[in-house]
């Protein structure tokens, strides 16, 4: 009997091995939306943050939207999930985040109800992202920046802030307005440059940006905008040269770009313009002024009768 010992022994130390090779983790995480609130009226990017954890870890969260997976997750704290409702339809949604552990278990957080209603909020006002086609708040007594969220009223085709006390900078959301025709910002204390994405709003007809306090050059992408007609730069402090994309504007007939601190040659592509330089007169406007710039000569013969007065101390 004595000899059985040693494999009773042996054959303990396999079971325990055995045992604890097939000791896997089954304890699933936990997982609460923390924010936005269930019930809340939400639009456009809808931040939606959680806590997950895990006796082992949690690999990832995953944002559901009425029972379907949208995709969009993350996998590091905070955990928070970006939920675009622009593509979704005005009403009720439920939401749910699924949370996932290194371990391959799942569990869903309890569901809430969020109200999608597409608004954009500007000073005050709430507009319709997808009814608001045109946006005139001239003389409106507005101040502060302009918002970036602007830029998700995408269907505007005129916008008007003329005359208000805007300051800051040009958002660059607003080259997400492509179906703008007319813009217009006139009339403020705006600062900074030009944004290079103007130059994606290439159904404008008209860009008025004068009278404010903007710096910096032309963005050449202004070459892009070739429906323009009018074309409102003055009372500025631009500086730098006359893009010579400024030629690919061949619709445009009214150029404005007096009082600024423009430099350097003026390019010859100015003449590919259709302004029509021998009237320059029309109903006491002039069709095109470009005076008061440091703009050096020799001027392109198509305007050097036109130029108006330039200072030259600094040209070689």
């Amino acid at each position: 009997m004595k000899r059985l010992y040693p494999l009773l022994f042996i054959s303990v130390l396999i079971y325990w091995g055995c045992e604890d090779s097939n000791d896997e983790d089954t304890t699933p995480p936990t997982v609460t939306i923390t924010s936005p609130v269930g019930g809340s009226t939400v639009s456009v990017i809808v931040s939606i943050s959680c806590i997950s954890s895990d006796n082992e870890g949690v690999e990832k969260v995953e944002l559901w939207v009425d029972g379907v997976s949208t995709d969009i997750i993350d996998n590091t704290e905070p955990y928070s999930l970006e939920w675009n409702t622009l593509t979704y339809d005005d009403g009720s949604y439920g939401i749910t985040v699924r949370s996932y552990d290194t371990s391959g278990n799942t569990t869903d957080s309890e569901l809430i109800t969020l109200v999608v209603y597409k608004t954009v909020e500007l000073w005050g006002e709430y507009y319709s992202v997808e009814n608001t086609t045109e946006l005139n708040l001239q003389n409106s007594s507005l101040s502060g920046s302009i918002p970036p969220e602007i830029g998700n009223l995408t269907n505007l085709t005129y916008l008007s802030l003329r005359y208000n006390q805007l300051t800051g900078s040009i958002p660059p959301e607003i080259g997400n307005l492509t179906n703008l025709t007319d813009l217009v910002l006139w009339g403020n204390q705006l600062t900074g440059s030009i944004p290079s994405e103007i130059g994606n709003l290439t159904n404008l007809t008209s860009l008025g940006l004068s009278n404010n306090e903007l710096t910096g050059e032309i963005p050449p992408e202004i070459g892009n905008l070739t429906n323009l007609t009018y074309l409102y730069l003055f009372d500025n402090q631009l500086t730098g040269s006359i893009p010579p994309e400024i030629g690919s504007l061949t619709n445009l007939t009214y150029l404005f770009l007096e009082n600024n601190q423009l430099t350097g040659e003026i390019p010859e592509s100015i003449c590919d313009l259709s302004i029509d330089l021998v009237g320059n007169d029309y109903l006491g406007l002039d069709y095109f002024n470009i005076t008061n710039n440091q703009l050096c000569p020799p001027y392109p013969s198509c305007i050097e009768d036109y130029v108006g007065y330039q200072d030259t101390s600094d040209c070689d």
